[in-house]
């Protein structure tokens, strides 16, 4: 009877031993600005070069586009590419359209193009802008590695804050998860 009752009490304690080491799951943070860039590409905070930034307040560009006063159509030449759901990786059709539009940036040098990062309505606001940044880093990247210089492009997320599309169904969530291409100077 003493060995059954202190083998019960050496299990409870070592159940408790682990519930005190192991507590409880701590909530991951949304990631942060330096999540988004990596220090090896001798870039700044979300990946950016102080020398690839737009001209002009971020923020007033932001205002703009959110109460429709620029120019939706983007820039000019420029086609929008199309990702899958929560994934920020190019597919061979978008590299192909990168490759197209890489061609038409490097011949308008003066031109000046903000990629945006767009996501459907899945998720939330501060997944969103996470996820809409990357995919518009990944798609700056990807341009500079076919040849355009890094100050001919910046980058802003917009999130699920600019959809093309309302609808509440697959074909319209696809339209949205988008890199825009927005022309600033050149046109």
């Amino acid at each position: 009877m003493w060995n059954t009752s202190l083998w019960r009490w050496r299990v409870i304690g070592i159940f408790l031993i682990a519930l005190t080491i192991s507590g409880c799951p701590k909530k991951t943070p949304p990631p942060s600005e330096g999540d988004l860039g990596s220090p090896s590409d001798s870039t700044g905070p979300g990946g950016l070069q102080e020398g690839g930034l737009a001209p002009g307040d971020p923020k007033e560009r932001t205002d703009e586009r959110i109460r429709g006063d620029r120019d939706t159509s983007g820039g000019g030449s420029l086609q929008d590419i199309y990702l899958d759901y929560d994934a920020f990786d190019l597919s061979q059709e978008a590299r192909d359209t990168l490759q197209r539009n890489a061609n038409w940036i490097t011949k308008n040098s003066e031109a000046k193009i903000e990629v945006e990062g767009h996501c459907d309505e899945r998720g939330t606001v501060e997944y969103n802008l996470a996820l809409g940044a990357k995919r518009a880093k990944v798609v700056r990247d990807y341009l500079v590695t076919l040849g355009v210089p890094t100050g001919q492009i910046s980058t802003i997320s917009y999130g699920e804050e600019l959809p093309t599309c309302r609808d509440a169904s697959e074909s319209c969530w696809k339209q949205n998860r988008r890199a825009h291409f927005q022309l600033l100077v050149g046109r």
